[in-house]
């Protein structure tokens, strides 16, 4: 295991290193199942405005916290090494220590907790467990005996939970109820999500697999993990068509305007290999986020 990295940035300031740890890219798999929750709840007129702010908060939070725990584990098993070809990991370039970054997520993970017992508090105790379960998921993705990421299961728990959980969840706190076609609408920034960590694990098959790091991509190769990004690529496509016909807004069929954008991004990836994947996996983000936020626009018309 190393303990620094010689192509880290040098003299960084504190603001520069900790959105360094934040990895912002990574936010939209936070943010837009939020924000399309929230608008199928005002679709449905159940829309409440604190509840929804406080579930994006939380889910902010968890996302940062999962990708701060990352930093930890990853550095401890040697998977963060000067060889790896994304952006430098903060702990384990010595920018910021091992202790500090600990301390930093237990205190974000026990905001997030006290914030999500105002949720618990208004939506009862299926909130609770979810909530439970995010926190729990954001330890174990690379924490624990046996880490999800580590197993080739990290993409089916990203669907499930910044996917299913995080839309019909943010629905829920607002509405009380639950039903198939917000389950439905929450499929598209599920397979975002996924397409998200396809492309970061594609660009470190090789370093993952010489530490054990056996992500979906390293387990099947490039080229199959390649064709299952164009899959739910397609997936997060047909949602919108399926939701309007469940009776939703056909304005909801505005978020098929960036396909182009997406198809853009599907070229990209299978002519791209190494550090040129990391634009790629920062125009998944941006893909994911335009096509939520017309989404959610059309469903509000």
């Amino acid at each position: 295991m190393v303990s620094s990295d010689s192509s880290a940035p040098r003299g960084l300031a504190p603001v520069q290193a900790w959105m360094l740890a934040i990895r912002p890219k990574t936010l939209p798999a936070g943010a837009v199942p939020v924000v399309l929750g929230s608008a199928l709840a005002a679709a449905d007129g159940r829309f409440r405005i604190l509840p929804a702010l406080v579930a994006l908060v939380c889910a902010l939070g968890i996302q940062v916290a999962t990708n701060f725990i990352n930093e930890i584990y990853d550095f401890r098993k040697g998977a963060d090494t000067a060889e790896r070809l994304g952006p430098t990991r903060t702990v384990a370039a010595g920018i910021i220590s091992e202790q500090v970054m600990i301390r930093v997520s237990v205190s974000l993970v026990a905001v997030v907790f006290l914030l999500g017992m105002y949720l618990v508090h208004i939506a009862g105790w299926p909130i609770f467990l979810v909530g439970v379960l995010s926190l729990l998921f954001a330890w174990a993705y690379t924490g624990g005996p046996y880490p999800i990421a580590y197993s080739g299961l990290g993409d089916l728990f990203v669907f499930v939970f910044f996917g299913l959980v995080a839309v019909g969840g943010t629905y829920y706190v607002q509405a009380s109820v639950l039903s198939f076609p917000v389950l439905l609408a929450a499929a598209a920034p599920g397979a975002f999500s996924v397409n998200i960590l396809l492309v970061n694990n594609i660009r470190d098959i090789a370093t993952d697999r010489t530490v054990g790091k056996m992500t979906l991509p390293a387990r099947i190769g490039g080229d199959n993990a390649r064709k299952l990004y164009v899959l739910l690529t397609l997936l997060a496509y047909v949602v919108p068509v399926l939701v309007w016909l469940e009776g939703y807004s056909v304005w909801g069929l505005f978020s098929l305007g960036s396909f182009p954008l997406a198809l853009g991004m599907i070229r990209k990836l299978h002519g791209s290999e190494g550090r040129e994947l990391n634009s790629v996996l920062a125009g998944t983000g941006k893909v994911m986020t335009i096509h939520g936020l017309l989404f959610s626009v059309g469903l509000l018309l």
